[in-house]
């Protein structure tokens, strides 16, 4: 079976799309995935933080029986059953009572937080697949659940200008409330003992931060799907982390790359339109975090990858200046190592072959040696920096002796590891240590 070629796309269509000029619907929706993910991105900082992110997933699939039960309600009540308001306000009562319910298994069981969440998922979803399967039956309700099983995965493309909205202004509430409580709720996710020290009421801030989570969870389940809807909440958070310590460029950075996803997910959605759009945004988000991953210059795997290597080649040229320091020592000042000592040397720390080469080349660009006939020659400068992480070495080792009480034959390891980043400061005071546990002048 051949499979069916997607339609074109002209660059113009994108051009439109993106620049708010495909009509109104269209606009709303973009604005309103937009809102969505800032909000998202915004309060799973502090549920990042907090490490209340799986609590999200809970709430989230908790939300289904509300929305079946604000259905059947609304039915019973000879209401329109496919309301979004009424639908979404059954969903937040059932995420907040999922979080109820989670606190009370905690507060009255001896179980773990993972345990009482992957409970409280499983039954509330459980339920709310029941109760699904039963309005699909128009037999037993006498009306049509149509557009009830979107969302589970979500659907944005069907949403109207007036949800779009609805999702924005929630979202928007969301986000003042978190900038409103932002210095209780920083204070509570990094120290809470200290918070309750100093008599902010951490119960009550943890409560307002879940309400938050679930008043995001209840905005995104018609454009990402109350399965999905915990992508928003951890992935731009995560994200972000990795670009930033700083928590107000952290929840910038989270809101920032939470509305590109929403904005760039929705947009694909509105050009593709059999795409199923909370997959797309999700996928936009995975995106993102894939990019940080890589590129972030703090903690990308690129620049940490790159600062380990440095460090590495550091060290081993460090332990290389030490040991023909000490060969220098050995023979009298004379200041040539042979090439076969440094190959010797090489073989006895089991360096891979291409390390040796580099080492002795950054050596040579530093100028702490040189090469001559025969081997390697130690610069003046050379000599003065392997001298001084000798002495490091030897200072550590009395240091562990006289204060850890730590056996000589055991201590050889450890200076080998500390010689290399003992700063002057350091040195001086464990001179002094030294000096004072002899009974002599430092």
């Amino acid at each position: 079976m051949a499979l069916a070629r997607p339609e074109s796309l002209s660059v113009g269509q994108v051009v439109e799309v993106l620049t708010f000029q495909a009509g109104y619907n269209t606009n709303a929706v973009l604005a309103g995935s937009a809102m969505l993910g800032l909000s998202a991105g915004v309060v799973g900082v502090f549920a990042l933080l907090r490490k209340r992110s799986l609590v999200a997933d809970a709430i989230g699939h908790a939300t289904l029986p509300g929305i079946v039960i604000a259905f059947l309600v609304a039915v019973a009540l000879g209401g329109s059953g496919r309301s979004l308001p009424v639908l979404l306000l059954g969903a937040a009562a059932s995420g907040a009572l999922s979080v109820l319910c989670i606190f009370a298994i905690l507060r009255f069981t001896r179980l773990r937080e993972d345990a009482a969440i992957g409970i409280v998922l499983g039954v509330f979803f459980g339920l709310g697949v029941v109760l699904l399967s039963y309005v699909q039956r128009p037999e037993n309700v006498g009306a049509s659940p149509a557009g009830l099983h979107h969302f589970i995965y979500g659907q944005t493309a069907a949403m109207r200008a007036g949800d779009a909205m609805l999702m924005g202004g929630i979202a928007l509430g969301a986000i003042l409330a978190m900038l409103i409580l932002f210095k209780e709720l920083a204070l509570t996710s990094f120290n809470d003992e200290f918070a309750r020290v100093a008599g902010y009421p951490v119960g009550v801030l943890d409560g307002v931060m879940l309400a938050l989570v679930v008043l995001v969870t209840v905005a995104g389940l018609q454009a990402v799907g109350l399965i999905l809807v915990i992508a928003l909440l951890i992935i731009p958070p995560v994200a972000a982390r990795l670009w930033t310590d700083r928590l107000p460029l952290l929840v910038v950075f989270a809101g920032g790359l939470g509305a590109l996803s929403g904005f760039v997910g929705a947009a694909a959605s509105a050009l593709l339109p059999r795409t199923p759009a909370g997959s797309v945004i999700v996928l936009c988000g995975g995106a993102v975090f894939v990019v940080s991953l890589l590129a972030a210059p703090r903690h990308g795997v690129v620049a940490v990858g790159g600062r380990r290597a440095l460090q590495r080649l550091r060290i081993a040229g460090e332990h290389m200046l030490e040991a023909a320091y000490e060969h220098v020592v050995t023979r009298r000042h004379e200041t040539v190592v042979p090439a076969r000592t440094v190959r010797a040397m090489e073989r006895l720390w089991g360096w891979p072959v291409w390390l040796g080469p580099m080492v002795l080349a950054g050596l040579r660009r530093r100028g702490f040696v040189s090469r001559v006939e025969g081997g390697y020659e130690l610069t003046p400068s050379g000599v003065e920096r392997g001298a001084r992480i000798a002495r490091n070495h030897r200072l550590w080792e009395q240091y562990l002796q006289a204060y850890a009480d730590v056996a000589p034959g055991h201590v050889d390891w450890s200076a080998d590891m500390v010689e290399h980043v003992l700063s002057p400061e350091l040195v001086a005071e464990l001179e002094a240590a030294i000096a004072r546990a002899a009974g002599t002048p430092a």
